[in-house]
């Protein structure tokens, strides 16, 4: 448990944005004698060959191909993003003549509060262009130190502020970057972190993220905290299940997608043609018919798996009367009648028999008839590639904030039943 917790942190360390979680996947995959495939070249594909392709740097699927026949397919889906603020284009705001802050707007729906008062920094990608060709290349960025910070206002100047208080992110939440010398050195910065002259840099996609350290606490140690755990954990936990997985007799699928927070209806979200495109592809290539990657996807099955609510000590009141979901104590099957979850009967049992295969606890959760709740990837997934699907998570507290809460215990369980999934 120890190690599994000690991976998980790092990996989350080592991805500050979705496309440090993606370029992590990939490294992870070629270390486990992975081949990449590319979407714009043709593809060779063999019995027993294991293979991953990637689409906007953000999303990937890998998958692996049984020596034998194919039966169907075993899908665990994720996310990559995370609710954060965006860098703007022609980011910097000067004020007054002696301060620059930086001109930012929300991704996703995120707690504003925790991000006052602490240390932050940008990481994404810069599009350079190559001057001596011309094309266009794709570099990430990290500026590995504590470089920006929101202030609060002072409580001597909003006596109200801890009556409540609506954050206006134009004005509210701008982080502070420097002084008056500081001036026009934020592109320089980017550019020297990738290397290349301010004037080659074409387009970015710049975010902001917490630099505090994951951490575990509690009088046992039982609970761990860090940043990007909504939906990390799960990312994590399913590439990991994956890789130990046997995976024998059905084509394997580790999939993360983008912008899950925002929606999921961009070419890389789980809106898009991407895992259809992928399966698909890899039908034709294995030369199957239309009708047979048909029948193999009634013969599928799939999890999606994203954090879920967790019981809140403090709040105990907004949580089902009976499904009440608590940290360690095994992984949430998700429910909702208006399919905001794909979880039904059918999908639920299946997932129930991995669990016991698997020999870990598990769990269930609704939200309360009188409160909207939200909804996640698996039924958008589902109009592209359409099989029998359970939504799936880990339980946290905190979910949305640059610094969220869960149970050590939980990691492993997801790990050992993706493992299941994966035989």
């Amino acid at each position: 448990m120890d190690t599994i917790t000690k991976n998980l942190l790092a990996f989350i360390e080592k991805s500050p944005t979705c496309f440090h979680a993606a370029e992590t996947m990939k490294t992870k995959l070629a270390e486990n004698g992975f081949t990449e495939l590319k979407e714009n070249e043709k593809w060779k594909i063999t019995k027993g060959g294991q293979y991953f392709v990637t689409r906007n740097d953000s999303s990937l699927i890998a998958f692996t191909i049984p020596a034998g026949e194919m039966k169907g397919m075993r899908i665990m889906a994720s996310h990559s993003d995370s609710p954060c603020f965006k860098v703007k284009e022609n980011p910097e705001i000067e004020t007054e003549g002696h301060y620059v802050k930086l001109n930012v707007e929300k991704y996703g729906g995120m707690i504003c509060a925790p991000w006052f008062d602490r240390p932050l920094s940008i990481a994404g990608r810069v599009i350079v262009r190559e001057p001596e060709t011309g094309k266009l290349r794709s570099v990430l960025v990290n500026i590995d130190r504590d470089l920006l910070m929101i202030p609060s206002l002072a409580i001597h100047m909003n006596r109200e502020v801890n009556d409540g208080y609506k954050y206006n992110v134009q004005k509210d939440m701008l982080p502070l970057y420097g002084d008056a010398a500081s001036k026009d050195s934020f592109m320089k910065l980017i550019a020297g972190a990738a290397g290349v002259p301010e004037e080659n840099i074409m387009g970015h996609d710049i975010f902001l993220y917490n630099r505090q350290k994951g951490c575990t606490w509690g009088a046992s140690e039982e609970f761990l905290s860090c940043s990007r755990l909504d939906d990390l954990q799960c990312a994590f936990a399913s590439l990991e299940g994956f890789l130990a997985g046997e995976k024998k007799h059905y084509m394997a699928v580790h999939c993360v997608l983008d912008n899950e927070e925002v929606g999921s209806g961009t070419k890389q979200g789980a809106a898009s043609t991407f895992l259809y495109d992928t399966v698909t592809r890899v039908h034709e290539v294995m030369g199957y018919s239309r009708e047979d990657y048909l029948i193999h996807l009634a013969d599928s099955f799939m999890v999606s798996a994203d954090n879920g609510h967790a019981v809140h000590p403090n709040y105990t009141d907004k949580t089902d009367p009976v499904n009440r979901p608590y940290l360690n104590e095994g992984i949430v099957i998700k429910f909702n009648a208006n399919q905001k979850y794909c979880t039904d009967g059918v999908s639920a049992a299946i997932f129930r028999n991995i669990c016991q295969k698997a020999g870990v606890p598990f769990q269930t959760f609704v939200n309360r008839s009188d409160m909207a709740g939200g909804s996640t990837l698996g039924n958008i997934s589902n109009t592209k590639v359409a099989l029998n699907t359970v939504d799936i998570g880990l339980p946290q507290l905190a979910m949305h904030s640059p610094y969220e809460t869960a149970g050590v215990r939980d990691t492993e369980y997801l790990i050992k039943a993706a493992k299941v999934l994966f035989a």
